[in-house]
C-alpha cells in the first residue's frame, strides 16, 4: 500500500500517544479494569473521529485510512483491552449511525461518538444463540409509537462502561434475516438492565456485561435503517468490525515481531545468538510470513469493498488469517522468550491470552471455514 502525508501525519498523530496509553497497562491487566483516564487520551488523539463526517465533529477519512492509522494504535499502545474499546465503539455504533441513521439520530447522537464522550456497543449475541444470529430470541414488539423489548444478550463488549447500546432484536415471529430489527437503546433505558462485568481470559481492561430487556420501551424513530433490515445492518458493521479490528492485531503483532527478532539477536545460548540457531530464525520468519499475509489481505479486502465487490469470503479469510497469525506469533514470542517470556513482567503471556479471543469473536475460525467452504459450493 502507498500511503499519502496526510495519511502518515494522522498515524504519527496517534502514534505519539502510545506510550502514555501503554503506561501502567500490566497492572491494569492484573486488575481488569477499565481506565477512564487512558480513554480520555485516546480519544484527544482523535483516532474515535476517523471515520465520521465532519459535520458531525468527524475526521471525514476514508475505510483505508481509518485501518491505516488503528494499526499504528495496535503498533504503539500494549493495552490490548483498550484497544478493543476503541474499534467497538466505533464500528459497532457509529458506523451504523452514520451509514443507516435517520438524521435525526445522528445529530443528536454521532457528535457524541465522534469525541468519545458517548461510548457505545452492539448487542448481538444471546445465551442460547451463539454464532447464530438468525436464532435470536430477543423480541421488539411495536405498541403504537414505540417498541417493547425483551429478552436478553450476553458477551457484550463495552456494556459496563457504554452510554448507547445497538441493540439487535427480532421484529417478526417467522424467524429468517428479515425478521430483525437494529434499535438505538440509551442506557438509561427504564425496562433496560446491564449487568455486572464478566472476568474473562484475555482483554481485561475492556469490559462486557450480560444485558437484560424488561419491557423496555424505545421509540420507533429509534429504529436504525427499517424494520425487518437489521441483518443487512449488521452484515455491514461485522464485515468493517473484522476489517479495523484486525489490522489493530496485525499492529500488535508487528510490533510482537521487532520484540522478539531484536530479543533473538542479542539473547545468547551456548556461546552465540539465539537468532542464528535455524530452528529459532525459521520460527520467526514464519512469524513475519504469517503477520505479513494477514496483513495483505485485511487491506485487499478493505479495497475491494470500497470498489463495491462482494468481499463475504474475502473478509472470511482475512479475519481467518488474522486471528490464527496473531495467535500464533503470540505463542511463539512466549516460547523464544522461554522463561521470560512465561512471566507476566514481559506481557507476552498477555498478548498470547488476548489473541485467543480473537479466533472466537466476530465469528469464530471454525465459522470462517464454514462460510468459505459455503462459497466453494460444499
Amino acid at each position: 500500500m502507498q500511503w499519502n502525508q496526510t495519511q502518515h501525519d494522522l498515524r504519527e498523530g496517534v502514534e505519539r500517544f502510545g506510550e502514555a496509553l501503554s503506561d501502567g497497562y500490566l497492572q491494569r491487566d492484573h486488575d481488569a479494569v477499565f481506565d477512564p483516564a487512558k480513554w480520555k487520551q485516546v480519544c484527544d488523539s482523535g483516532i474515535v473521529a476517523l471515520p465520521f463526517e465532519q459535520r458531525y465533529g468527524g475526521l471525514g477519512q476514508d475505510l483505508l485510512t481509518t485501518m491505516y492509522v488503528l494499526e499504528g494504535l495496535g503498533q504503539t499502545c500494549r493495552d490490548g483491552g483498550l484497544n478493543f474499546c476503541v474499534t467497538t465503539h466505533i464500528i459497532s455504533t457509529g458506523v451504523p449511525l452514520q451509514r443507516f441513521g435517520s438524521e435525526q439520530l445522528k445529530e443528536r447522537y454521532l457528535p457524541g461518538v465522534c469525541t468519545g464522550a458517548t461510548i457505545g456497543c452492539h448487542a448481538i449475541t444471546e445465551p442460547a444463540a451463539g454464532s447464530d444470529a438468525l436464532a435470536m430470541r430477543t423480541t421488539a414488539m411495536r405498541d403504537g409509537d414505540v417498541y417493547r423489548l425483551d429478552g436478553s444478550k450476553t458477551f457484550v463488549s463495552n456494556a459496563p462502561i457504554a452510554e448507547l447500546f445497538v441493540v439487535y432484536a427480532r421484529t417478526h415471529p417467522a424467524g429468517g434475516p428479515l425478521g430483525i430489527t437494529a434499535f438505538l437503546v440509551q442506557r438509561d433505558t427504564p425496562g433496560f438492565t446491564v449487568g455486572s462485568s464478566i472476568a474473562k481470559m484475555g482483554l481485561k481492561s475492556a469490559p462486557l456485561a450480560e444485558l437484560f430487556f424488561d419491557g423496555c420501551v424505545v421509540p420507533a424513530a429509534n429504529i436504525i435503517g427499517r424494520v425487518g433490515a437489521g441483518f443487512l445492518v449488521l452484515d455491514y458493521v461485522m464485515k468493517r468490525e473484522i476489517l479495523c479490528s484486525f489490522i489493530v492485531n496485525i499492529g500488535e503483532a508487528e510490533h510482537r515481531l521487532e520484540r522478539v527478532r531484536v530479543y533473538a539477536k542479542s539473547r545468547e545460548q551456548f556461546g552465540r545468538p539465539i537468532g542464528a540457531f535455524q530452528a529459532v530464525a525459521n520460527r520467526i520468519v514464519d512469524m513475519h510470513i504469517a503477520i505479513e499475509t494477514a496483513r495483505m489481505w485485511l487491506y485487499r479486502s478493505a479495497e475491494r469493498m470500497i470498489q463495491g465487490k462482494d468481499v463475504t469470503v474475502d473478509v472470511a479469510i482475512s479475519k481467518l488469517l488474522a486471528s490464527e497469525a496473531n495467535l500464533s506469533s503470540a505463542l511463539s514470542a512466549v516460547q523464544l522468550f522461554g522463561g521470560n517470556g512465561y512471566m507476566a513482567e514481559y506481557g507476552l503471556e498477555m498478548q498470547l491470552r488476548d489473541a485467543v479471543g480473537g479466533t472466537i469473536y466476530s465469528g469464530t475460525s471454525d465459522i470462517q471455514r464454514n462460510r468459505i467452504a459455503a462459497m466453494l459450493g460444499l
